[in-house]
């Protein structure tokens, strides 16, 4: 399929990309419905300082020389994005990848899942054509790299693979980062992987083409709720200075993340609202707003899992709650957990104690358990050790 013109017809960035000379990716990787932005553990919220116990330290200049070194001397390169990748890890991994191939090297790019399906508010991305489905990883990669994932097991199909590898770079902005590979380029203080990525793309000696800025800026208006996050810094925006003066079509790249879905998603939407829970006494009397959406809510209206990302989003507007909880059941019958807090609560605490992980102001998990009411009580359970007495 070619990814400018995807089943759902984003608008735009079609004959955008097309101008810049997007290429297409291969036939064997189907684009998905349009992904409403936002999974648990993406909202990066202010961070406390780097190096404090327990938090990875910021990259230092040997880091960055070394894994430069690596990619130097690898025959070959392998970009991983976490499952289900959102604009900030495959754009990021996407980007590095397209400097890399403009220096003349090897490189492909993948994520752990079967089938290997692109999101159809990401496919106006360029270097969709260095996609491969994890079976075309070698079970033992000389150099893996590591986008936008805080521990191995958002690697999926890919998690053994990575850790065979005679080396692994994990490039990461998350405070909950696991430290799982060999070498780390881990800044939690960066509002997205984007920023990493592009310092790597400088340091590799790339060039910031109008592809290379296109991915890069997709990762980072993901990560940043298009600047509206607490992370957001004037370095955020002088890097989204830099990437627009390449001559990117930033309008429609932020139609096609954020402003476009299908009709079944609205329907989908409207039930999930009309469900919604608010618990005034949650959290310390803080209050917490919580809905879930089933198996079946969806495949009424043929809405993928991926595509139902945005409702938390909506949920948490409630001005009567500091906290938001979306379950949603995914094709196995697991209820997966995202959540947001407003500021009070840190979430990326509650949700590490559920065993998954995230930000202060966003993350998200897998539960144990498949009963809602089990899910939200635990979850529940938690928010009053984690409420904070002043916002971040």
């Amino acid at each position: 399929m070619n990814p400018t013109v995807s089943a759902a017809g984003i608008p735009g960035p079609a004959k955008a990309m097309d101008q810049i000379g997007a290429p297409a990716p291969p036939s064997a990787l189907p684009a998905g419905p349009p992904t409403p932005p936002g999974d648990g553990g993406k909202q990066a919220g202010p961070v406390p300082p780097q190096g404090a116990p327990g938090l990875p330290a910021p990259p230092r200049e040997e880091d960055w020389d070394e894994v430069v070194a690596l990619v130097g001397a690898a025959p070959r390169v392998y970009l991983f994005a976490h499952v289900n990748p959102d604009g900030d890890a495959l754009g990021s991994a996407l980007a590095v990848g397209l400097a890399l191939r403009e220096l003349g090297r090897e490189a492909y790019v993948s994520y752990g899942d079967d089938p290997l399906v692109v999101p159809a508010s990401l496919t106006f991305m360029p270097g969709l054509d260095l996609l491969v489905p994890p079976a075309e990883v070698p079970d033992r990669p000389e150099l893996a790299m590591v986008f936008d994932a805080a521990g191995s097991s958002r690697l999926g199909l890919l998690e053994a693979k990575a850790k065979a590898a005679a080396a692994l770079v994990v490039v990461d902005h998350h405070a909950s980062n696991t430290r799982f590979g060999t070498h780390h380029l881990i800044d939690i203080a960066a509002p997205a992987t984007a920023v990493l990525a592009e310092e790597l793309v400088r340091r590799l000696g790339g060039t910031l083409t109008a592809e290379v800025a296109t991915t890069l800026y997709t990762g980072l208006v993901t990560d940043t709720g298009s600047f509206k996050y607490a992370a957001t810094t004037p370095e955020t925006h002088a890097m989204a200075a830099r990437l627009l003066a390449t001559g990117i079509p930033h309008d429609l790249i932020s139609r096609a993340i954020w402003d476009t879905c299908r009709f079944g998603y609205l329907k989908v939407l409207a039930g999930a609202l009309a469900a919604a829970q608010l618990d005034p006494a949650a959290a310390g009397g803080l209050g917490m707003v919580w809905t879930v959406v089933t198996r079946a809510d969806r495949h009424a209206y043929g809405i993928r899992l991926d595509e139902i990302e945005g409702i938390i989003d909506v949920v948490r507007k409630s001005a009567e709650a500091e906290v938001a909880l979306v379950l949603k059941e995914d094709d196995n019958g697991r209820l997966q957990a995202s959540s947001r807090s407003k500021g009070r609560v840190d979430l990326g605490r509650v949700c590490g104690a559920l065993g998954g992980g995230g930000h202060f102001y966003a993350a998200g998990y897998t539960a144990a358990e498949n009963d809602p009411a089990t899910v939200v009580a635990r979850f529940r359970d938690l928010l009053d050790d984690a409420v904070t007495d002043a916002p971040g």
